[in-house]
């Protein structure tokens, strides 16, 4: 289990839009309480590959959360192992009864996002709840109202559209060295 300082100390990317990363997941998975989303973002934050799994009433243990995220890692996407670094970012959305305050049940999610992302060679990324009284990314005091656990998923569809983005330093030097 990890305590919040411990989980804020640990150096987790923030999200550039976390909001739209809560949206999208919610649309998609249209989480219940005790549901768990596991994503996988590419270096541009754009979805990679998600699963959705309901805990066992009975397990808050991070061993057993740690098994079950890597399970459903292994199904979605392959390892990247073979990597210097990671380059894929693995964020954990959990939907839970109560409130949005930290809970051991929390703690041991994080330590089993943080441990599954090392053994299957991903960047561990946000650990989010969403509760009724909305969503909060864990460790960086960043939440909304919209959506919530009660909430009706917003249609995919009916979602703007993502804006564009440029590639940054690494599409610069390559369009360089294209026009040479």
């Amino acid at each position: 289990m990890l305590e919040p300082a411990e989980w804020s100390a640990a150096g987790i990317p923030l999200l550039r839009n976390p909001r739209e990363v809560v949206s999208g997941l919610h649309a998609r998975h249209r989480p219940t309480p005790a549901t768990a989303v596991v994503a996988v973002l590419d270096p541009d934050e754009r979805l990679r590959a998600s699963a959705s799994f309901s805990r066992r009433a009975t397990a808050t243990d991070g061993w057993v959360f740690r098994n079950a995220l890597l399970t459903q890692l292994r199904r979605i996407i392959p390892h990247d192992l073979r990597r210097r670094t990671p380059v894929r970012t693995a964020v954990l959305l959990y939907c839970r009864d109560g409130d949005a305050r930290w809970t051991q049940e929390d703690g041991a999610w994080m330590w089993g996002l943080r441990d599954a992302c090392t053994l299957h060679g991903l960047r561990c990324g946000a650990y989010i709840t969403l509760t009724r009284d909305g969503w909060q990314v864990l460790g960086e005091g960043r939440g909304g109202r919209r959506p919530s656990a009660g909430s009706r998923p917003e249609d995919l569809a009916e979602a703007e559209p993502p804006a564009l983005r440029t590639g940054g330093a690494a599409s610069d030097i390559l369009r360089r060295a294209a026009a040479r």
